[in-house]
């Protein structure tokens, strides 16, 4: 039985990757589950410098899902490549490093760090809705993904993923700009804005307002944009958004994404990206599938 699928010039073992965010650097997770066992690690969003992130509360649970708003607390580009890489390396599993960049120039001063040996792959982080200044500023505009995609593009050997954000009018033109910028592949959905309310203070629950809501709320708008999405580009499309469960991965695959990326559901249960796995490889046993690209893109419309 095949499960093994390519983004770029990384070759999964099967088509399951862990979200940005979700997963830190892996260590907590290497408690719980093999890591060899997953399709790609993606870690934390890295930034030039250390950030510590927003204030607390960062998280707010709502119906069917999580407000975040974490605000990319992460300990910089060099302390990862100093102390949280060699851990990631003893593993065979590729590493793709999720970078946020205020500025072009400080995306492609990253992308150039980066470009060595145990890292597989960048993802471009157009897309954060809880930061003041880049992420998501950069993501609604099709012009600067064009230039930002290029410009990391020519900074790095590795695979370049998009990582697009919903909070567009059409995703498809902003899709289409990273796969002209020269992106290998293309991940959505990051989180959908959204706010939430203290009734008692009658203050926002976050200091900086906006927080973005992931988990199974966001299901449904992020498979009807993956959809869209792989109607109007060439290159590999990476579905995330609400998955929970190899059904809802199943969908993703189904609807044309070529991997999928499990978030929110990391928080709930540890357990679930194996679990996950699992679920793919017995549903094609039952269903007497030998290859996963039997499943990827067979939607009937």
């Amino acid at each position: 039985m095949n499960l093994s699928v390519e983004i770029g010039k990384i070759k999964l073992k099967n088509p399951v990757i862990t979200a940005s965010g979700t997963f830190g650097f892996g260590r907590e997770y290497s408690e719980y589950i093999d890591l060899n066992k997953l399709g790609a690690i993606v870690v934390k969003g890295l930034t030039v410098k250390p950030r510590e992130g927003n204030p607390p509360p960062r998280l707010f649970e709502t119906a069917s899902g999580i407000l975040n708003s974490i605000g990319l607390q992460n300990p910089g580009v060099d302390a990862f490549i100093e102390r949280e890489l060699p851990f990631l390396k003893s593993f065979d599993v590729p590493v793709i490093v999720n970078i946020a960049g205020e500025t072009v120039e400080e995306f492609v001063y990253m992308a150039e760090k980066l470009d060595i040996e145990g890292i597989e792959g960048i993802e471009i982080n157009v897309s954060c809705p809880n930061v003041k200044k880049g992420g998501m500023a950069f993501g609604v505009n099709p012009d600067d993904i064009f230039d930002i995609t290029r410009k990391v593009r020519k900074a790095t050997s590795k695979t370049v993923i998009v990582k697009l954000t919903p909070n567009v009018t059409d995703i498809k033109v902003c899709a289409k700009a990273a796969e002209k910028g020269g992106a290998d592949a293309i991940s959505l959905i990051n989180t959908v804005a959204g706010m939430a309310v203290d009734i008692d203070k009658r203050r926002p629950v976050f200091e900086n307002v906006i927080g973005g809501l992931s988990g199974p709320a966001i299901k449904p708008i992020a498979l009807k944009m993956v959809y869209e999405v792989v109607t109007v580009v060439s290159i590999p499309v990476i579905g995330m958004g609400g998955i929970m469960n190899y059904k809802d991965a199943l969908e993703f695959l189904i609807v044309g994404a070529r991997a999928i990326a499990v978030g929110t559901c990391n928080f709930v249960n540890p357990y679930c990206t194996v679990e996950i796995i699992d679920g793919i490889k017995k549903y094609m046993e039952e269903n007497e599938i030998e290859d996963i690209n039997e499943i990827i893109g067979s939607i009937k419309i």
